[in-house]
């Protein structure tokens, strides 16, 4: 018997599945676990013991309405599922659970929580939303499979990419910082000249060793930063991901929008500072693990219209980007450096 379990993107909640997979065969030892997501997706689950992989190739043999009928054929083909944990609720989830519910197989369904999502960027709920990873949990209670979850952290590094980011880190001096200054999306993100003042004023105390990093598609903007930071290391496009997940792991601290590197150094259990702008951690998408005095954010009893989205989308209703011009460089700086000499100790 095998649970099947999906999520295809986008990275961030690939990610934030990967304390249950990884818990599942402590709590499912003699049950299987088929995990349908995407390149480079399985980067994150391949040493996980009862955790098998099934890539939809949604470009090629997968597109399309015929393509998803491949997807149920080749699952069906190689494995014997009896439970589906669909983490997604997407057009091609809903109908690839549809035929394995038509098969005789449990499903269960994540709860996105949208009517609570619609009441928070109104202003019209004062608490916090479910974790994502906790409503990942739910799900696979539903079909079947309830998982005490590990302690982190939740992904290992390959030996082979632990031997590239051992290279890049040998003989740096002083704590090594990692800094992911970009996100998909501009109400998420700091602005670039706050960022940069901010990283000179560290490299100016001499107190670390910055790696910059972010997706190829960045190497440009990452590039441009490292050239206004004196010492700092660009590396955008130098390295693959199983590689940026092995130097990720030798961090002393992790500095990072609210992104998918900031839900990866948290799973890898660095020390990870986010910063907030028009999106919130009560929406549930805060750093797996991380306590709540490592988040950077103008309060929402300053700013009621915080948030004012949930993923990032939109404009500002202000016009004036408030949430993330508030933030100085010296309130950050001060943050992280009450880590690094915490780090010290």
């Amino acid at each position: 018997m095998s649970l099947l379990v999906i999520r295809t993107s986008s990275m961030g909640d690939v990610i934030m599945t990967l304390p249950l997979l990884r818990s599942f065969a402590a709590s499912w030892p003699d049950e299987e676990l088929i995990f349908a997501t995407k390149k480079p997706f399985d980067s994150f689950v391949q040493d996980i013991p009862g955790v098998r992989v099934f890539l939809s190739d949604h470009h090629g043999r997968h597109r399309g309405f015929t393509g998803l009928l491949r997807v149920w054929k080749d699952i069906c083909s190689q494995h014997d599922i009896t439970a589906v944990a669909d983490l997604h609720d997407v057009i091609r989830s809903k109908i690839l659970r549809f035929l394995f519910r038509m098969g005789g197989c449990r499903v269960a369904v994540i709860d996105k929580q949208r009517s609570a999502r619609r009441k928070l960027v109104r202003g019209r709920l004062n608490g916090s939303l479910r974790h994502t990873v906790e409503r990942y949990g739910d799900v696979f209670a539903r079909a079947g499979y309830p998982v005490a979850i590990l302690p982190g952290p939740w992904i290992k590094p390959s030996e082979k990419a632990m031997g590239k980011a051992v290279s890049i880190t040998a003989g740096r001096t002083g704590p090594l910082v990692g800094v992911a200054p970009l996100a998909r999306h501009r109400l998420k993100m700091w602005p670039a000249d706050k960022m940069t003042e901010m990283l000179r004023m560290m490299t100016s105390q001499n107190v670390c060793t910055l790696l910059l990093f972010g997706s190829p598609d960045e190497t440009r903007s990452i590039d441009d930063l490292a050239a206004l930071v004196p010492g700092s290391i660009p590396m955008a496009g130098m390295i693959s991901l199983d590689e940026e997940i092995a130097l990720i792991s030798q961090l002393d601290l992790m500095i990072a929008m609210d992104s998918s590197n900031m839900h990866l150094a948290a799973m890898l259990g660095v020390d990870t500072v986010s910063i907030w702008g028009a999106t919130h951690p009560r929406a549930g998408f805060s750093a797996w693990g991380m306590p709540e005095e490592n988040q950077v954010q103008i309060p929402d009893t300053e700013l009621t219209c915080r948030p004012c989205t949930i993923y990032g989308k939109g404009e500002c209703r202000r016009g004036d980007l408030a949430c993330l011009e508030w933030l100085t460089p010296e309130m950050v700086l001060r943050k992280i450096m009450n880590k690094l000499k915490k780090e010290d100790k």
